[in-house]
């Protein structure tokens, strides 16, 4: 059977397990993860950023998944039993969350290898003929099938998914050098100078943080770094470098099969970048289609009525251009533009929001000024709050990136944020 028969790749992926590495702060985005991880981090007006890895699983027939969790998970532990414990477990279906339960040592997930090898037993238990790792923190719509093809098809022993990167950002991923067949020949991580990829003088083959394994090298693999003092117990770091040299270990250029180009893939990571990602959703054909029926993005949300504008007087116009607008929110004599508001943001007369991503929960009162902001859950934005036209002054309330973006928690409104709503 080859392997792009559609038949080859449904058994492959009924082999498969999937862990989703899904523990991580997300310290760049600085307040933002102070009461989440960053894959419960909102995004795209109803989703969670762990829906997107977890929604791929899914559509590519993968469906016995694992979620290591660890930094402040309360809220994403939430939103996966709510949204995505409705799997046939009878059929060996299944998302399971993977707390770090100290099983093997007294500690916490010491990195990312640890974190799999924290949990071997769970994985021994299963038996699945391959493991795919996956990174829980970016935002992007994969088809896994064609990579544990192509693994197969390799020989190889690991794979891993790579993209290219501007040599700049590639500073913050692990880079790859490969040879004409993709094989890896080395691997830095988050190196200070990266080097091009060939055929490029300003791009970079970074990992995406996916990857492939045969289960039997997975465990000898993990079991000697485990064994390695020196390790810092992380798939970046340590098990690549140290395996590429005598194993097959390969490259998956993320590529779309009919156009070749790279698809659309987002580490938002930063606050500007994590701001600028929403805002692509608000044009009229944006990269990531979140309409696209054959790959839908899954996810859990709350039975709320539709959204509302109301009046319709001069000056007190309720309105939104350009933008999405979410679930049970309340247009109210205001005007919202160029924006993306979640469920149940209530926006009050003679305001105007403008280039401003609105998270859950949200009230702005009236007279307010809003703009190039990120408004965090269960903010209560007084009457005749101007935020986005003195940077100053903003400064001194917010935090304001370089970019100028200015983001606003509860706790800087001197409200009390609560965990429970992260």
């Amino acid at each position: 059977m080859t392997t792009n028969n559609p038949r080859f790749v449904s058994l492959l992926t009924r082999e498969t397990l999937a862990l989703v590495l899904a523990g991580g702060r997300g310290s760049r985005l600085y307040e933002l993860t102070d009461r989440r991880a960053k894959p419960a981090v909102y995004f795209g007006g109803k989703f969670r950023i762990i829906d997107f890895p977890l929604s791929n699983c899914v559509n590519s027939g993968i469906r016995k998944i694992g979620v290591l969790t660890q930094y402040k998970a309360h809220s994403l532990i939430r939103h996966l039993v709510h949204g995505w414990s409705n799997f046939r477990t009878e059929l060996g279906e299944f998302v399971e969350v993977l707390p770090a339960s100290q099983r093997t040592t007294g500690n916490w997930y010491a990195g990312t290898a640890d974190a799999i090898y924290q949990n071997l037993d769970i994985v021994e238990t299963l038996r699945p003929k391959y493991v795919l790792v996956l990174a829980g923190d970016h935002v992007y719509k994969m088809d896994y099938g064609e990579m544990l093809a192509y693994h197969v098809a390799k020989g190889a022993d690991m794979t891993v998914a790579c993209v290219g990167v501007s040599l700049e950002d590639a500073k913050g991923f692990g880079v790859m050098t490969v040879d004409d067949k993709n094989r890896v020949v080395a691997f830095d991580e988050k190196p200070d100078n990266p080097q091009p990829m060939p055929g490029s003088d300003d791009t970079a083959l970074a990992s995406m943080g996916n990857y492939i394994f045969n289960t039997d090298f997975l465990f000898e693999q993990l079991h000697k770094d485990a064994a390695n003092k020196d390790s810092s117990r992380d798939f970046g770091k340590d098990i690549i470098p140290s395996i590429i040299a005598e194993h097959a270990v390969y490259a998956y250029p993320f590529l779309d099969p009919t156009t070749g180009k790279q698809p659309y893939w987002r580490d938002v990571g930063t606050i500007d970048a994590f701001w600028e990602a929403n805002m692509e959703l608000v044009s009229v054909e944006p990269e990531l289609n979140l309409y696209d029926e054959t790959w839908p993005i899954l996810t859990y949300h709350r039975q709320l009525p539709s959204a509302k504008f109301v009046f319709q007087d001069e000056g007190r116009e309720g309105k939104a251009l350009d933008s999405v607008v979410s679930a049970g929110c309340v247009i109210s004599g205001a005007a919202v533009i160029n924006s993306l508001l979640f469920s149940n943001v209530k926006v009050h007369s003679y305001s105007t929001v403008k280039d401003t991503v609105v998270l859950p929960e949200v009230q702005i009162g009236r007279h307010c000024r809003i703009s190039r902001a990120v408004i965090d859950r269960g903010c209560q934005l007084p009457e005749g709050t101007i935020i986005g036209e003195d940077r100053e002054l903003d400064a001194k309330r917010f935090r304001v990136t370089p970019n100028g973006i200015t983001l606003v928690t509860p706790e800087m409104l001197g409200q009390k944020g609560s965990a429970s709503v992260g």
